[in-house]
């Protein structure tokens, strides 16, 4: 998704049925059911959801085991579920981060270059969800729909993504000289 701040407080407007169906884990992860779910089948319930969220990506046995470990993480599960639950607002947020929270409610603008890639994909932000996205960028905006990757662009696609750092990195060199 190009644009994507999480509004608290209008969490609780629906989308499409189209789109909500693309996030029927965020609701898992809303009832214990879920966070018992997660407890207990960490690796087949990630792995789950990134065939879901990159169906084109054929990742490894390998790439796929050496990420499994960070699920053994003992903040793991309750990281997931706290913010999931925060995302609609069934929980409180960190007192720390309240201001910067209610800043983003006014859905501010974005006034650096920005190159959003979107994955073709894309099983749960998939490139249609940015529609009109152009409206929060000030500076360059450009969205790239990238054929044949999904939602973890970085490991899909490392060239588009390496190649859209260094273009950022030369616009901001460019605006500052």
């Amino acid at each position: 998704m190009a644009y994507n701040i999480q509004n608290i407080p209008a969490a609780q407007r629906p989308a499409s049925p189209e789109e909500e169906h693309l996030w029927w884990y965020q609701y898992y992860f809303n009832s214990e059911r879920g966070r018992n779910g997660l407890t207990e089948n960490r690796a087949e319930l990630t792995k789950l959801l990134w065939q879901q969220w990159s169906p084109s990506w054929e990742f490894s046995r390998r790439t796929f085991c050496e990420t499994c470990e960070s699920f053994d993480n003992p903040d793991f599960v309750e990281t997931v579920i706290h913010s999931y639950r925060h995302r609609f607002g069934l929980v409180e947020g960190d007192p720390a981060f309240e201001k910067i929270e209610v800043l983003l409610t006014a859905t501010p603008r974005i006034n650096v270059p920005t190159v959003a890639l979107l994955g073709a994909d894309d099983g749960v932000s998939p490139p249609r969800q940015s529609k009109g996205h152009e409206m929060h960028f000030t500076g360059f905006y450009d969205a790239r729909s990238v054929e044949g990757a999904g939602h973890n662009l970085p490991q899909e696609n490392p060239e588009v993504f390496a190649s859209a750092i260094i273009e950022i990195a030369d616009r901001t060199e460019n605006q500052r000289a």
